[in-house]
């Protein structure tokens, strides 16, 4: 009996360890949906557009090397140490939560149809209503324009609430992002944790 729990423990172990997609595994993961890190009793839930391919294959948000928002959130001292995207669930355990609007993985987040977007909104209110976080955080203006049709959107806390909750914008954590370097995203998040405490 022993036996059988330490191989269950080794097993589980061994598919956190952190690892790099093939560019075929990246390729497969299009259309796959990643799972929504969410509990009851969160400050924040963090809100994407879609999950990449490389994180969609990893299973884990966040995940591409150059992402910004893991060293971001450690920056800002809301994580005690530097946490690694195949550790996305220990978020939960400092009130934050993740979803997407579109839970389906593409290369780009232009390839989203209107369809796709005014559906993943319908969805995101939804689980919002379910989940009922304090607060919601689109991490990117496009995101956040894209679904509620706002122009002209400024970072920081909205005037409008989505879902009936506190809502802010942060920006998009990805190392594209080149307005926003680590130091400024971690004032933000900093920003966005004290708003929240």
């Amino acid at each position: 009996m022993k036996s059988v729990s330490l191989k269950l423990v080794c097993n589980l172990t061994m598919s956190e360890q952190p690892w790099k997609p093939t560019v075929d595994q990246q390729r497969e993961a299009y259309g796959t949906t990643l799972p929504d890190v969410i509990g009851h009793n969160l400050k924040v839930l963090l809100i994407g557009i879609n999950p990449s391919l490389y994180s969609a294959a990893v299973r884990h948000h966040f995940a591409r090397p150059g992402n910004r928002f893991w060293p971001a959130l450690h920056k800002a001292g809301i994580t005690k140490s530097q946490v690694s995207p195949f550790e996305d669930q220990l978020l939960l355990d400092v009130g934050i939560g993740i979803t997407n609007v579109v839970a389906e993985a593409t290369a780009r987040a232009d390839e989203l149809t209107t369809e796709q977007l005014n559906q993943g909104a319908v969805e995101l209110e939804l689980k919002i209503q379910q989940w009922l976080p304090e607060c919601v955080c689109f991490l990117g203006i496009t995101t956040y324009r894209a679904i509620t049709g706002q122009k002209k959107v400024a970072v920081g806390e909205q005037e409008l609430m989505f879902g009936g909750q506190r809502t802010w914008v942060l920006p998009n954590p990805s190392g594209l992002n080149a307005h926003y370097q680590i130091d400024d995203l971690a004032k933000l998040f900093r920003e966005l944790h004290d708003a929240t405490s």
